[in-house]
């Protein structure tokens, strides 16, 4: 147990990413009941279908469980009305100012947490009053930050400049790299990619075995001119590329980007002309597994290597 572990009312300091298309209730439900904390990914949701995800999940577990929130989802004040009225716990924030819902939330007794890629917003985090803040590496899936700080060199920076507990995110993938962050000063971890690849998740199979065919270098960080987006290389990835070496203008890239990509590719399986949104270590996967026996290696993998390095001392 540790301050991280108290706050958000979990056994093991594992979260799992609120993500688009992958973090559905029976995803969330299956964190929960192995000891971590699992998110909904509200972004890819309608109001009434957050509102059902929730109702699930708490039918499917009685521990802990939370909303991920991008607050650059077109219809937030729905989805805060949704996550009030299902009196929901636990909200991480993500991609846009932590000052816009924090107070609101947590006058109304949520637990907030703010996603972060560099040490200016995490100081921002501090003044608009979040109880956590997760900080996302380059190497992670999905959007992420302008400026390619690896998890790394970003987990440290921050944990110099906050006292709050603080969540590594980006790159981990194993009980070895869950260890390595908090090493660096994480309070736990945030893992996107390992989840998205389990059987729970509710992305699409074909998009499951894309991840477990991903090698070295398979994936891409592009898009920055609209939001940075780490993606598994397809026929999509090669228009975006096609279009800036046409000097394509930032809304030809929006208009290439707005025909639903990201639900076509990852849930409903077209793997070619869909956005598959994964992070690096998708090369580290190679097998779909249950959310039970991810916990089990993740933490039978952590133990292995904090005993093996316990040993290790320097003079």
């Amino acid at each position: 147990m540790n301050r991280l572990t108290d706050l958000l009312k979990i056994k093991y300091p594992i979260i799992q990413g609120g993500m688009i298309w992958c973090s559905g209730w029976r995803l969330v439900s299956a964190v929960s009941n192995n000891g971590g904390l699992g998110l909904i990914g509200s972004g890819s949701m309608y109001p009434d279908n957050l509102e059902h995800h929730i109702k699930k999940c708490k039918e499917n577990t009685a521990n802990s469980f939370g909303v991920n929130l991008p607050l650059m989802y077109p219809d937030i004040k729905e989805h805060i009305k949704v996550i009030l009225k299902e009196k929901i716990k636990i909200v991480f924030t993500s991609a846009g100012n932590p000052m816009t819902y924090t107070k609101i939330l947590k006058d109304n007794g949520v637990t907030v947490v703010h996603v972060v890629a560099n040490k200016k917003f995490a100081l921002k985090c501090i003044d608009a009053g979040v109880d956590a803040i997760v900080a996302e590496g380059f190497e992670a899936g999905g959007h992420n930050g302008h400026e390619e700080i690896t998890s790394l060199c970003l987990i440290p920076q921050i944990r110099s400049c906050i006292d709050i507990p603080l969540i590594a995110a980006g790159g981990i993938a194993s009980g070895s790299s869950m260890l390595a962050a908090m090493s660096l000063g994480a309070d736990g971890v945030q893992i996107g990619s390992l989840f998205a690849s389990s059987k729970e998740s509710s992305a699409h199979n074909n998009f499951k075995d894309k991840i477990l065919q991903a090698k070295d270098g398979d994936t891409k960080l592009t898009l920055k001119e609209i939001m940075p987006v780490r993606l598994l290389k397809n026929e999509f990835y090669n228009q975006v590329i096609n279009a800036y070496k046409t000097n394509a203008s930032r809304e030809d890239l929006v208009n290439i980007l707005s025909k639903g990509r990201a639900k076509i590719g990852m849930f409903e399986g077209d793997v070619k002309n869909g956005e598959l949104e994964i992070g690096q270590v998708a090369a580290m996967i190679d097998s779909i597994k249950e959310v039970k026996d991810i916990f089990t290696d993740l933490i039978e993998d952590f133990n292995f290597h904090n005993n093996r390095i316990s040993d290790i001392h320097f003079d």
